[in-house]
């Protein structure tokens, strides 16, 4: 007997949310679908997340803080997310509330691409040897951890050391996080489909503190200097965090494990860019309002 065709929910726990995946789930039963929630998940041994078997692809309904808790309880497993936006921008988001029914439609039909998202593996090694690791989707940034003072940071590029300057962190991100942090910093936006590492400086005290893209073989390197004796915080997709003592050195490099995000919607980036941040295009080509 064949296995229940099975879809992840993860939601959001406002009232809209919970609204819309009484809706979702609905329409998931009526096209023979089974519906599992967060909750309704076991862990094992490690801590990680078991998905049963069957689990076809993980619907969110939420802004971009839910999806990527979405992606840290898939990663790992090749079981695609899609994004319903009930945020704001909703970058990582293929779909408004008003489709859930015809995400469904589709979900049941398989009618969907898969499109696998660069991550980035992160290292942290102190002063003293200890080593933690930890990885992002979007970006590791280490941040100062005292408001008043700045940190004083050297980073270097596969091995070699660029600049040494004074700020109030960085920010190292993927294509994907081209468009989150980074973004606010002053970073370029990147395509998805291009492989490559961003670094980009906040608040760098320096004649020389671009942002800069390297090439997704490069290795960005970052060293919390130990003469201000303060201490600095690695924040991933803003939801792990690693204490950075001074001394200390982060490495983040292209990570071993992609994320999986479905498509129901198939067009350029540059439609979704022109969309999310309803960038004025009057004058393309001739085009009027």
């Amino acid at each position: 007997m064949p296995s229940p065709r099975r879809v992840l929910v993860v939601s959001h726990t406002h009232e809209r949310a919970l609204a819309a995946r009484a809706e979702l789930e609905g329409r998931l039963v009526e096209h023979g679908l089974s519906a599992l929630r967060e909750e309704d998940l076991d862990t094992g041994p490690d801590g990680a997340v078991v998905l049963p078997e069957g689990v076809e692809v993980a619907v969110v309904l939420g802004g971009d803080g839910t999806i990527l808790r979405a992606v840290e309880l898939v990663r790992g497993t090749g079981v695609p997310v899609v994004g319903i936006n009930l945020g704001h921008v909703g970058f990582l988001a293929e779909l408004d509330e008003s489709e859930i029914g015809d995400a469904v439609a589709q979900i049941a039909r398989r009618d969907y691409t898969v499109e696998h998202r660069m991550t980035v593996d992160v290292l942290v090694r102190t002063a003293d040897g200890t080593e933690h690791r930890t990885w992002a989707i979007n970006e590791a940034s280490v941040e100062k951890d005292r408001p008043e003072r700045m940190i004083e940071l050297a980073i270097g590029v596969d091995g070699r050391g660029l600049e040494t300057f004074g700020c109030d962190g960085i920010v190292l991100a993927t294509p994907t996080g081209s468009t989150a942090y980074a973004f606010s910093a002053g970073g370029p936006v990147v395509w998805p489909d291009v492989e490559a590492l961003l670094l980009v400086p906040l608040s760098a005290h320096a004649l020389f503190a671009r942002p800069l893209v390297v090439g997704p073989d490069s290795v960005l390197e970052v060293e919390l200097l130990e003469r201000t004796g303060t201490w600095a915080t690695m924040w991933c997709d803003g939801r792990r965090t690693v204490p950075v003592p001074p001394g200390s050195r982060v490495e983040v490099r292209r990570g071993a494990e992609p994320v999986a995000l479905a498509r129901l919607r198939p067009g350029p980036f540059t439609s979704r860019l022109v969309r999310k941040f309803a960038l004025p295009v009057v004058g393309w080509r001739g085009s009027r309002p």
